[in-house]
């Protein structure tokens, strides 16, 4: 074919090629702010795989990108009036990965799966997961141990034991100082998981896998039995507001990335 019919017709398969890789299989998050610094930094883009949790549930340890529920504070302010030209732009720019986030789109850290008691702190500051303390070389800031703790708000480190409830995850930022999570705002339903962030792909600096630590390999099985269907210890693991990027241009790094999952193993407002 002629470039000039050549062409086009490219451009229209890449854009069907993006909107299913991005509606199916992966998407590509922006990193607005600190709540997990410093493991995604503001300006990092993350690739999350959207079918991980089709085949099984979140484990401790790794990093979702979840939908709040209405006790979690919108992220951006909503513009009342954005006019019909914005909403196209808007509904185009979702279709392949390029749209502002979402007011209710989080990135956190699974602390707790159903049925865990997950509370702050032992006589070293540390959080419990089923009465076994976390070391979380991770975490870049932690709250103030002599705030008094409050439900509505995240400014201390120490907030009561809480059970998971059935269906639910108990979820935190890295960046405990800044981040707003479910030491105020409660647990996420395992169904507004969107995925799992699982590789840094922007910039080629910051370009790493997003592994579990090592703190969350050991700990007891949730002492309150899961419902059927919830959270399997023994199933294998696949490899602060998200603004979704092309996922066009992201392609390209995620066929690359793969070659280092095979040889290693294979951020959301606060």
């Amino acid at each position: 074919m002629p470039l000039w019919q050549e062409l086009p017709l490219l451009l229209v398969v890449a854009f069907c090629l993006a909107v299913l890789i991005r509606t199916f299989l992966l998407q590509a998050f922006f990193i607005p702010s600190g709540s997990m610094e410093d493991t995604l930094l503001i300006g990092d883009r993350v690739l999350v795989n959207k079918i991980v949790y089709d085949l099984r549930d979140p484990a401790r340890g790794e990093i979702v990108v979840f939908r709040g529920t209405a006790e979690w504070t919108p992220q951006l302010a909503e513009d009342p009036d954005p006019g019909f030209l914005a909403k196209l732009g808007r509904t185009l720019g979702d279709l392949v990965g390029v749209s502002r986030p979402g007011d209710r789109d989080f990135i956190k850290r699974v602390i707790g799966l159903p049925g865990d008691r997950v509370g702050c702190c032992d006589d070293q500051g540390r959080v419990t997961v089923n009465g076994v303390p976390l070391d979380e070389p991770y975490v870049l800031a932690d709250s103030p141990l002599d705030v008094p703790p409050n439900r509505e708000e995240c400014r201390s480190r120490r907030f009561e034991e809480v059970v998971v409830p059935p269906g639910q995850l108990f979820v935190m930022g890295d960046h405990r100082l800044v981040s707003q999570d479910a030491r105020c705002q409660g647990t996420v339903p395992i169904d507004n998981v969107i995925g799992r962030a699982f590789v840094i792909v922007w910039p080629v600096s910051h370009w790493t896998s997003l592994t579990v630590p090592e703190t969350f390999e050991d700990l007891p099985a949730p002492t309150a039995a899961p419902a059927l269907g919830e959270v399997s210890r023994n199933a294998p693991h696949m490899g602060d507001t998200a603004i979704a990027m092309p996922i066009i241009g992201s392609l390209l790094v995620t066929a690359r990335s793969r070659r280092t999952f095979h040889t290693r193993r294979r951020r959301l407002l606060p």
